[in-house]
């Protein structure tokens, strides 16, 4: 294993956290804080976590400590509030009812212990007209559209299941912001705080563009349509088709190009022998076409030119033309072999005393090149219950502090200065500016590319703008490095995404900036890494998902390969739309990631452990996201996979068709059983010998599958919904629309999941709302902004008279 820093040193060294989470996204949100050094105590039932038996349960509970305590006694009660008086974070992810029985309301817990940070992670958050349903990941990406914008990874009708974590690793990460923001506050006004995260805006946080998309075209139908990747048919048609190809190689193998920019989509229809093609008048407008057969017949043509190579002969292209790059569809075990992932040290294996060696992601945060802790094994059940309890009474964090400042905001005061260009660095940017960062954007006198990705101007950069600040500027010119700079001598954090090697040849590097400014905060945030095999190549959202293994993860596991070009093209569709779909996606992924490193980075500076320069990549904070399913030891069980049809996980956790659409039924507890057969008891009999016991359940589930199939159809999905619901049944009606379009209607807005802001370009309009909930502290919702829009303000600030930036403008320098 890779040298590591001591403990000691480690940013979150001397925090205790409590972890009273029995789920995934409470699980994802204390490794990372055990990763960063915090003294993680999960407190378990004395059955153990329901997780232990879960493929990825050896990573999610690396570095924390167990003790078992039966809540339902008064005992095990007491000890918890104990434990609680003197700890720092406690996370839980049970709905509000169930924590008020436990006497663990955010009342109740400031009581306790003042300095304590809290934090919840439910499905739907604890106000509005879902608070108190069932919150399983499944039905809050049902509700939401999410499945809908999946259903062409199936070639049955209907929405498409997905088994990626993708809401959980989304609440995790906003619970992680908060409870690290919350920290960052109390260093200085000495009080805790409750956070409160949610599945479903976690998940609604993996886009990074499609909203305004989605918006534009619901203001102006007439002339702006929604422009899908393919159509109802499976036809392409959007230009992005062709430089986003998923193709077939002679032998079998599937790549996922990734050749977005002009030149780079030249240099590979260049290498496909095409590059005649643009200057003949039969192709004109490529890579747009008017008409269905021009576009069908340039992707048939693609298609046929990456078969008629083999793996290895694609593998020498791409060895030796740095302009043409692509990804393997890895599963997510394979994905840890990634050359970039070795090269970085990434990929480490751990000695468990039971299961042996275990092979998993190092923590996501890289410092120094190196891991930012030495990972320990998941602890044994209850292995810490003695020590932990014995030094109870040791100290308490109980505070005289009686007037908590409250209406603040958490990151008022910090300034981050962003070197980069598009969404998955840039969006972790974003996300802090709703907890009262200021976001300098440095972005080139054209403005950032994201501004021109779709069709109406700045749609595509105006979710990831929000809230931010745009200096344009030439950062190649002697006077636009200098301005740079001066920027960063005034700045906390900064944040720089660009490919290997790219920051020094500019003069940005974590050596020159923390020169100028020794208590800069640096994050790397590249694609792949900063040097190594793939540090120099372009990273897009749905290679880095093809290469991590999310793809395959939505695709369920499904390797499929096809014989013929008409089967080549279905099952193309199938994994483009795992892999490139706006909703959730590699980009949104990365950025969580992102945000999360540099609150920690900025906590870790404030509590008097500095770090060294940070790197987060797009690639491995993918990994991450997959900590579930891509760790591999000797006879792990198999995560959770999807049937071939993706309709779910089994017949108590999947989608079915009701009267006039689809509902997703979640009853995958034993627990849930009884009740589901009393609801359905008017419709159906499931109390049947066959369906008697889990097992018989499990071996029967073809059946019991069929039985609730047949009843299902018999009601609408709404009528479902509401009945079921009533019972504490989780189901949910489909949404068939985007998440996207779907959150901008009314019951959101006025459910508190989005709010307003005025764009200087979109008016007032609809946005998400942040993130992350606190009780004490605020959060802000801004707009975006225009190319350059304080570019003279934020010169005025750094001692630039008028005179001097009009003739920095004059020169082609500023804009």
């Amino acid at each position: 294993m890779n040298a590591v820093s001591p403990a000691s040193t480690a940013p979150l060294h001397g925090l205790t956290v409590i972890d009273l989470s029995l789920t995934t996204p409470g699980a994802y949100a204390s490794v990372f804080l055990a990763d960063a050094g915090a003294d993680v105590i999960m407190v378990e039932p004395p059955a153990g976590n329901p997780m232990r038996k879960e493929t990825g349960w050896p990573a999610l509970a690396r570095g924390k400590k167990s003790v078992t305590l039966d809540l339902q006694t008064d005992t095990g009660l007491t000890a918890l509030h104990d434990l609680l008086r003197s700890a720092d974070v406690l996370i839980t992810t049970s709905r509000p009812a169930a924590l008020e029985r436990l006497g663990l309301t955010p009342d109740d817990l400031a009581d306790l212990n003042p300095r304590l940070v809290s934090a919840s992670i439910t499905g739907w958050g604890t106000t509005g007209p879902w608070a108190n349903d069932k919150g399983y990941e499944a039905l809050v990406l049902a509700r939401m559209g999410v499945f809908h914008g999946k259903a062409q990874m199936s070639e049955r009708p209907g929405p498409s299941f997905t088994p990626t974590p993708w809401a959980a690793w989304g609440a995790a990460h906003t619970a992680v912001q908060g409870v690290l923001s919350a920290l960052y506050e109390r260093e200085s006004s000495g009080v805790g705080q409750h956070v409160e995260a949610d599945l479903l805006r976690g998940a609604a946080s993996m886009d990074t563009y499609n909203w305004f998309f989605e918006l534009v075209c619901a203001r102006w139908p007439d002339a702006y349509q929604a422009m899908y990747a393919f159509d109802d048919q499976g036809r392409p048609a959007a230009p992005l088709i062709y430089p986003l190809l998923v193709a077939q190689t002679k032998d079998g193998h599937w790549l996922q190009f990734a050749q977005t920019e002009p030149r780079l989509f030249f240099a590979m229809m260049t290498e496909f022998g095409l590059a005649h093609v643009f200057a003949d008048p039969y192709w004109q407008g490529l890579p747009i076409f008017e008409d269905v057969e021009r576009r069908v017949e340039l992707r048939d043509i693609m298609l046929e030119k990456v078969r008629e190579r083999t793996l290895a002969e694609w593998q020498h292209v791409f060895d030796t033309n740095p302009d043409v790059s692509a990804e393997i569809f890895n599963d997510p075990v394979a994905a840890l072999d990634h050359p970039q992932l070795q090269h970085d040290g990434r990929v480490v294996t751990v000695d468990d005393p039971d299961l042996g060696p275990v092979r998993q992601p190092s923590t996501l945060v890289h410092v120094d090149g190196k891991p930012l802790t030495e990972l320990r094994p998941a602890p044994r059940l209850g292995a810490d219950t003695e020590q932990v309890l014995a030094g109870i009474a040791s100290g308490s964090n109980a505070s005289s502090t009686t007037d908590a400042p409250t209406g603040a905001l958490p990151l008022a005061g910090v300034t981050i200065l962003e070197l980069g260009s598009m969404f998955a660095a840039p969006y972790g940017a974003t996300l802090l500016t709703d907890l009262g960062a200021r976001v300098l954007k440095v972005e080139p006198l054209a403005g950032d590319s994201m501004r021109g990705l779709v069709a109406f101007p700045e749609a595509g950069g105006a979710k990831v703008l929000q809230g931010k600040e745009s200096v344009a500027l030439d950062i190649n010119t002697p006077e636009g490095l200098a301005i740079v700079h001066e920027l960063a001598k005034k700045s906390d954090i900064v944040l720089q995404s660009y490919r290997a090697g790219a920051a020094e040849r500019i003069g940005v590097d974590a050596a020159t900036l923390k020169a100028l400014n020794p208590d800069l905060v640096y994050l790397n945030a590249p694609g792949y890494g900063t040097g190594g095999p793939y540090g120099g190549r372009p990273a897009y959202a749905p290679s880095v998902g093809a290469a991590s293994g999310l793809s395959m993860s939505d695709l369920g596991g499904l390797d499929l390969h096809g014989e013929n070009l008409e089967e080549i093209k279905r099952i193309a569709l199938r994994r483009h739309t795992a892999g490139a779909n706006p909703s959730v996606q590699a980009d949104g992924v990365a950025a969580l990631g992102v945000a999360s490193s540099m609150l920690l980075g900025l906590l870790a500076r404030k509590r008097g452990y500095p770090m060294g320069d940070m790197t987060a990549t797009m690639l491995s904070s993918a990994t991450h996201a997959l900590m579930d399913r891509n760790i591999d030891y000797a006879n792990r069980p198999e995560p959770p996979v999807s049937d071939p049809d993706l309709y779910g996980l089994g017949a108590l956790y999947r989608l079915y068709e009701a009267s006039d659409g689809w509902i997703f039924l979640a009853a995958p507890q034993d627990s849930e059983w009884n009740t589901l057969v009393e609801a359905l008891k008017p419709y159906t009999d499931l109390a049947q010998q066959k369906f008697s016991t889990p097992d018989l359940r499990r071996t029967h589930a073809t059946d019991l599958a069929e039985s609730l199939d047949a009843v299902l159809r018999t009601r609408s999905k709404f009528e479902w919904e509401k009945d079921l619901g009533a019972q504490d049944i989780g189901c949910v009606a489909v949404t068939e629309r985007t998440p996207e379009s779907h959150l901008q209607g009314d019951e959101y807005f006025e459910a508190g999941y989005t709010v307003l802001a005025d764009s200087p370009i979109f008016d007032e309009h609809r946005r998400l709302a942040p993130l992350t909930r606190f009780s004490r502290s605020k959060v802000k919702a801004d707009a975006g902004c225009t190319i350059g829009e304080h570019t003279d303000s934020i010169l005025a600030e750094i001692g630039f008279d008028p005179e001097r930036i009009a003739e920095l403008r004059e020169k082609g320098i500023v804009g």
